[in-house]
């Protein structure tokens, strides 16, 4: 293969156009940390994490902000985390991983084990991040308790002659 050829195969490399078009869709992102591993996140991102409490709508936040960073400007690190920093998060819903088999063998022994498991995950979608730590209004609204005037009473019943007090029974 001559050099000419060469150059003009893209080889899995990212354009400049690409790098671009990357760019201005990605304004704000934030690297948070939770389970153990750690993420970038970016505004309406959906990722798969280990479980974490809560319903599917349920509003989620993330205190371990180890870096946020901003198109145009120097991203800020933390050392480790960011004061005040917050990721918020909806959960999307509650999910297991696929299943793993762990098969052990002593070799020679007559000795073999075969275990599953499969583990619990939380899909989450990235809502707002904040630097400062406050809660976005979007974010607070969809938290707002439902409203107690939806309770359904329940219908009254007739009372039994055994419940009936003596004087009613004359």
């Amino acid at each position: 293969m001559s050099r000419a050829s060469s150059r003009s195969l893209n080889l899995g490399r990212a354009t400049p156009k690409d790098a671009e078009d990357k760019k201005e869709s990605e304004t704000m992102f934030a690297v948070i940390k939770t389970g153990g591993k750690q993420y970038r996140v970016a505004p309406d991102d959906v990722l798969v994490v280990e479980k974490l409490a809560g319903d599917a709508g349920a509003v989620l936040e993330f205190k371990d902000v180890l870096m946020i960073g901003e198109e145009g400007k120097a991203p800020t690190v933390g050392t480790p985390m960011i004061d005040k920093a917050a990721v918020f998060a909806e959960v999307v819903k509650q999910t297991r991983g696929e299943k793993l088999i762990i098969f052990k063998k002593r070799r020679r022994q007559n000795s073999r084990r075969r275990n599953g498991h499969r583990q619990d995950l939380t899909l989450v979608k990235i809502t707002a991040i904040s630097a400062t730590g406050t809660k976005p209004k979007a974010a607070a609204k969809k938290a707002a308790p439902k409203k107690a005037a939806d309770k359904v009473e329940k219908p009254k019943t007739k009372k039994t002659r055994a419940e009936q007090p003596a004087a009613e029974k004359e």
